[in-house]
């Protein structure tokens, strides 16, 4: 039996706090993984999907349920699930916001955390044996 928990490493939330992109792969099927913004509220992990793809990791999960994080050389197998809480969501949008402020990133912060996004917001937790 599997049990989720939302505590992840120390050293994962250490590499969330110096590195703006980690891997996601999303379901079963997939053999790579793609390298997307997430972001750390109250120590529960979040991320958007950007392009809001009808074919995308955002919808494999939530077909599938399950998936893998990578970073640096470790991987973390993970369950998601859509966040629906209004209350979350503002805090997400929030921390996008103060996360990604370089000037390349900041027009798609801004844009990540307008209102239909929050539609697109998925939560990771891990999952251990």
């Amino acid at each position: 039996m599997n049990i989720q928990t939302n505590s992840f490493p120390t050293d994962f939330y250490q590499h969330l706090d110096n590195h703006t992109l980690t891997g996601i792969k999303a379901g079963k099927d997939r053999t790579t993984f793609l390298n997307i913004w997430m972001v750390n509220v109250d120590g529960r992990i979040f991320a958007r999907s950007w392009g809001k793809s009808n074919r995308s990791w955002f919808t494999t999960l939530l077909d599938e349920k399950t998936g893998q994080i990578k970073y640096g050389d470790k991987v973390l197998n993970i369950r998601a699930k859509p966040c629906k809480d209004a209350l979350m969501n503002t805090k997400i949008d929030h921390a996008y916001r103060t996360r990604y402020t370089t000037p390349e990133n900041l027009s798609y912060a801004i844009g990540i955390t307008q209102p239909e996004y929050a539609d697109y917001t998925m939560e990771f937790q891990l999952d251990q044996l």
